[in-house]
């Protein structure tokens, strides 16, 4: 059965997982780069899952060292990007590492968290940005990390996991319009979130 939330019973205490960070790290880096796609130059899609969520909460607790304190602050933050076996769950990221270009470029790109979509055997998925904060000032600046559900019908789902699906996935901002189309070993592991 596929795991939608991680609970208190998840965390494993910090002196069991530094003993296996440096595996868990490794493994995760391998899960990581199958859902991982760039679209364009400068936009890269993380795509998350139980497994991603587990490691950042544990990272966190283990960076941070707050202790028992912290883990209520952690399981709220990242549990709502843990997909409900009928979404994706995506971390957009804007990586841009001149300074003043980053700054120029995010300037210009407000409400792009209202244009990103999946088109797929004739279907069209709409992201929904994550609710926690707005990801655009009142000024038009964008984040430079936007979180990014996107909700399946159950027919949608079933076309998505066909076998050769041609799934592209798309920004479709007037200052940043890019596609990229989902390679098979990244489409596979997606499909896994979807129940």
């Amino acid at each position: 059965m596929m795991k939608t939330a991680i609970t208190r019973e998840d965390i494993m205490p910090m002196e069991a997982y530094a003993k296996i960070r440096k595996e868990r790290r490794a493994a995760m880096s391998l899960i990581k780069r199958d859902r991982r796609v760039s679209c364009g130059p400068d936009a890269t899609f993380y795509f998350e899952s139980y497994e991603t969520m587990w490691q950042q909460i544990h990272e966190m607790l283990y960076i941070e060292k707050g202790g028992d304190a912290q883990i209520a602050d952690e399981l709220a933050a990242y549990n709502p990007l843990i997909p409900n076996g009928r979404e994706l769950v995506a971390t957009l990221m804007f990586e841009i590492e001149d300074e003043n270009r980053r700054r120029t470029f995010l300037s210009g790109l407000g409400g792009v968290e209202q244009t990103i979509s999946f088109e797929f055997a004739g279907e069209v998925v709409k992201g929904v940005p994550e609710e926690d904060v707005d990801r655009t000032t009142a000024d038009g600046k964008a984040s430079s990390v936007q979180f990014i559900h996107f909700p399946f019908t159950d027919a949608q789902a079933a076309l998505f996991k066909a076998p050769d699906t041609r799934v592209v996935l798309g920004i479709n901002h007037a200052k940043y319009g890019h596609l990229a189309i989902l390679g098979d070993k990244t489409r596979a592991a997606l499909v896994k979130d979807l129940a």
